[in-house]
């Protein structure tokens, strides 16, 4: 008959070995299913309106190498005429179809289960420009997989990535007499 430290050893060594099979795994890949990357726009000063990059990849390396990759022509923001502009005037998607956020995180993700808060700078480029952003983000390490998600959002400036005239045409088109020009982005990834 198992006694209960007996029991509580035995699953002690269950889960350290769960986790050191996750942690040495090597390269952990974003599940694309479970992952999403939101951005709000202020257009006439008030209203606010929540909007998604559709399609992401990417990957955390065994050394703590993380890249994602935002393909741009997913953007959804529930009106296809407005989805079309964004793509054509802003993004310049056909020639740029891409967004990537490179950064190091090594020794900032937990290795076994738990939770820990991140601060780390990255760089982002978009439209051939590349500029550092700072990402505030809560780790959670589940045995399996890790879950990041934004603390704080990231804020994108668009005339920081030469989009300055795309806003200003989308404000023309669409008749509003304002389009904010900076965004905040928020991120919840999920890497197995």
């Amino acid at each position: 008959m198992l006694n209960r430290k007996s029991l509580l050893n035995g699953l002690v060594l269950s889960a350290t070995m769960a986790i050191s099979q996750v942690a040495t795994a090597g390269s952990m890949n974003l599940d694309e299913n479970m992952s999403n990357l939101s951005f709000v726009s202020v257009k006439k000063g008030t209203v606010g309106e929540v909007h998604a990059i559709q399609k992401l990849t990417g990957s955390l390396s065994d050394k703590g190498e993380l890249k994602i990759s935002m393909f741009l022509s997913s953007v959804e923001t529930n009106i296809p005429i407005r989805n079309t502009r964004m793509k054509r005037h802003l993004f310049l998607s056909e020639e740029n179809p891409l967004a990537t956020i490179t950064a190091n995180v090594t020794g900032k993700v937990p290795t076994e289960a738990g939770v820990s808060m991140i601060e780390t700078e990255g760089e982002l480029t978009m439209r051939g420009v590349t500029k550092k952003v700072k990402v505030n983000a809560m780790v959670a390490h589940t045995g399996k997989e890790l879950v990041v998600s934004s603390v704080k959002p990231i804020i994108i400036k668009a005339d920081d990535y030469g989009m300055g005239d795309g806003v200003k045409k989308l404000q023309e088109l669409a008749k509003l007499p304002s389009i904010a020009t900076a965004v905040p982005v928020n991120f919840s990834l999920v890497f197995k």
